[in-house]
């Protein structure tokens, strides 16, 4: 098998189990079970778990924000649309079947009072996603406060949803979006 091949089902096992379990709770020895890796294999690719969570951290960041882009590209070119669009996908995104909520949340929640390295990797998400809905609300032509306003109402809904293990946070953030850009 392959390195790419490897590092791939390793970071799969590894991402199943952090968002699945929590990072705390999972050990190096959970993630050698779940890839069928060796130990020894696991830490020389990731030498310390940290190594490993940043890791998933990060690729689970660039897939997160690559099926956002698709999702409102698909909205098609009205830029109102498209900036609604992010709220329809939150609600798609949190109909699947494993949601359990924001990964950088929840990993901030964790590990963010005693892992700079987690830290930085949740604000460095959210900060990606507060440029991005500043983006479309440029796009817009609607003044950039909006763009808080609308992160807040997004940011909320993903934290309701992962509690409540509901879709609903979703339409209600998407009617008060409605109700802002009117």
């Amino acid at each position: 098998m392959g390195s790419d091949a490897v590092q791939t089902r390793l970071l799969d096992a590894a991402e199943e189990l952090f968002y699945g379990r929590g990072i705390q709770s999972v050990g190096m020895d959970d993630i050698r079970s779940a890839s069928g890796l060796s130990l020894k294999r696991l830490y020389q690719l990731y030498p310390a778990k940290e190594r490993l969570v940043e890791a998933y951290l990060e690729r689970r960041d660039g897939r997160w924000r690559d099926r956002l882009a698709t999702h409102v590209d698909t909205a098609g070119p009205d830029p109102l649309a498209r900036l609604l669009a992010v709220f329809d996908w939150l609600e798609l995104w949190f109909g699947e079947p494993d949601f359990r909520g924001c990964a950088w949340i929840n990993s901030f929640g964790e590990l963010g009072g005693v892992s700079a390295t987690v830290a930085r990797h949740a604000r460095e998400h959210k900060d990606a996603f507060r440029e991005y809905l500043r983006g479309l609300v440029r796009d817009a032509g609607r003044p950039d406060a909006l763009a808080e306003h609308l992160y807040l109402l997004a940011e909320g809904a993903m934290v309701t949803a992962g509690i409540f293990a509901s879709t609903a946070p979703a339409r209600q953030a998407l009617g008060a979006a409605r109700a802002l850009l009117a």
